[in-house]
């Protein structure tokens, strides 16, 4: 039996240089022993540290290979990982530049498709919670917890947060 001591976590502390954020620090947390896919816990990760304003346009990521070094994983996996990023059109990876936000709450509305895409995403995540017994209101007020966190106004960057409610209108 696992016990919540013996989960395997690995915290890597990374400054995302950018103008907007001034070498802002950006926490990546894996559980290595979930049954979540290293690369999908990275993705999830660079995901909500953009949405809540840690990484903005324009904030470079370590390279696939050093963050695979830190992380102790390998190589591929964080290459899987920035790829997946990179075809959602979150990061711009170049083999020169290394790899940069390529958006973040303050571009503008989603590319076409986004919204039909995620709704999708959306409607099974909500299945789990109501198959699992999870009333309405529970999901609406977790729904609702969830966004106030990403919106906030994040600390690095006060002004990062104009443009969070726009991808809020498209559905």
């Amino acid at each position: 039996m696992t016990s919540a001591f013996s989960t395997l976590r690995r915290l890597v502390f990374y400054k995302s240089y950018n103008r907007a954020t001034l070498g802002a620090d950006m926490i990546l947390s894996l559980d290595m022993d979930s049954e979540v896919p290293i690369y999908q816990q990275i993705r999830d990760r660079i995901v909500e540290a953009i949405a809540s304003g840690q990484l903005v346009e324009g904030s470079s990521l370590p390279s696939t290979r050093q963050l695979a070094v830190d992380l102790g994983i390998n190589f591929h996996t964080v290459n899987k990982a920035y790829d997946l990023l990179r075809r959602e059109g979150l990061l711009r990876v170049n083999r020169k530049s290394g790899a940069l936000v390529q958006r973040d709450t303050r571009s503008g509305p989603p590319e076409p498709g986004f919204t039909a895409e995620w709704e999708t995403r959306l409607r099974t995540l909500l299945a789990e919670a109501v198959a699992h017994g999870t009333g309405d209101p529970a999901v609406l007020d977790s729904c609702r917890s969830v966004l106030v966190s990403f919106t906030s106004p994040a600390p690095a960057s006060p002004s990062a947060n104009p443009g969070a409610q726009q991808g809020d209108s498209a559905s």
